[in-house]
């Protein structure tokens, strides 16, 4: 082979000098050698084409995550730990044979926008699935198994304490006890930063976020509740709560999550959170010449005041209206101005969004007007009197 080549760079490199030649026949075979050559050239190009993309193939195997292709096969459930990291989720994905590789689970979790929102719980998922598909399964709702404890919006932490022990085999007196220390539970300090002057109340209302809890068997009361806690910071720093109530309402966090509360149990309907936040943010931040003082006048807090020490509560239109104003009553909102000590519920996201982003109007009265929740709102007694004698026609008040 070798001196085939030598003999055609030969030809080519002195081409065109005199050399000693055969004749005709020598010159055919000059040829012959030549072409051999030019192929054996071609050959060797492509023995060195083939092994070096091989070889890439094979480096590139090691900086290639292995990854199954396509949507899966045999059904599995596949149980995730709470806080856990996408790294123990792949590990455990891997051990159950739903992804082939945990840096394959990573890289897809990553890219996806929402890829770190995966809960802990227990998931329908498929064997030998894409690493994609592995995380869209995870973040559909429908894959997760819901067998866990269901805390509504606006329940009072008395409330949420019943429907634990019922769910858990704990007594509601262990919940209660162990929220006495809220920052124990994970509650940080700065939380019970006011603005407003009033006295600082450190309470668990406000921050036992209603959701599904899949809670992990025979935890401890304290356990149950910081995980509730933790799902509470972890939605209010998805809406900038903080940082927009410092920026946005300029008041303290604990003062627009106790709106948001105000909202929760004073709104009938979904789509008057953030108008109910909004009247309470004029009467008691904006006034108005209609008002004797920047009150609330709202009776919601006496109910509150009353399940809180253990007395029976009432349906608004017969409370008294030494009820409504007893100086005795901390919760009470009525000729005091200022809001309750704490957040009187435990309010969903949608009310403490509405809390930290009302539309804008003038209202400082609202009123039910129908048998769905719905309320007309108004800034003047004269328009809200006509808003009463609706609500009155429809059968509400």
């Amino acid at each position: 082979m070798i001196d085939e080549l030598d003999l055609a760079f030969d030809e080519q490199a002195e081409r065109g000098k005199p050399r000693h030649r055969r004749g005709a026949k020598g010159t055919k075979g000059g040829k012959g050698k030549t072409a051999v050559a030019f192929l054996m050239i071609f050959v060797l190009l492509g023995v060195l084409g083939v092994g070096g993309y091989l070889g890439y193939e094979k480096v590139r195997g090691f900086f290639t995550a292995a990854d199954y292709d396509g949507a899966g096969t045999d059904a599995v459930q596949v149980q995730i730990e709470e806080n856990a990291t996408l790294t123990s989720i792949g590990n455990t994905l891997v051990d159950s044979d739903v992804v082939k590789s945990t840096a394959a689970f990573t890289e897809a979790a990553d890219a996806n926008p929402k890829g770190k929102n995966i809960q802990s719980g227990t998931y329908n998922l498929k064997k030998q699935m894409s690493a994609e598909a592995a995380v869209t399964m995870l973040l559909d709702p429908k894959s997760r198994v819901t067998n866990g404890v269901t805390i509504p919006e606006g329940k009072y932490a008395n409330q949420i304490y019943d429907i634990l022990a019922k769910a858990t085999g704990l007594k509601a007196s262990e919940f209660k006890a162990a929220a006495k220390d809220p920052e124990a539970l994970g509650v940080p300090d700065f939380w019970f930063t006011r603005t407003d002057g009033q006295k600082v109340t450190k309470s668990i209302e406000g921050f036992l976020f209603p959701e599904t809890y899949e809670f992990p068997p025979k935890g401890t009361a304290a356990e149950y509740l910081q995980i509730m806690v933790q799902h509470f910071l972890t939605v209010a720093d998805e809406i900038d709560f903080v940082k927009k109530a410092e920026a946005d309402r300029h008041i303290s966090p604990y003062e627009v999550l106790t709106v948001a509360s105000l909202a929760q149990a004073e709104a009938g309907n979904k789509d008057d959170l953030g108008k109910v936040a909004r009247a309470a943010y004029n009467r008691l931040y904006v006034g108005s010449p209609e008002l004797a003082c920047k009150c609330l006048e709202y009776d919601v807090g006496i109910n509150y005041y009353y399940q809180l020490t253990g007395k029976p509560t009432k349906p608004s239109g017969k409370m008294t209206r030494e009820e409504l104003r007893d100086p005795k009553n901390p919760y009470r909102l009525a000729d005091k101005e200022g809001l309750t000590p704490t957040p009187i519920n435990n309010p969903g996201k949608a009310a403490m969004e509405g809390a930290l982003a009302p539309p804008k109007g003038n209202w400082i009265y609202f009123v039910a007007i129908d048998k769905q929740g719905h309320s007309a709102f108004a800034d003047n007694l004269a328009e809200h009197n006509r808003n009463i004698e609706t609500a009155k026609k429809n059968g509400v008040l």
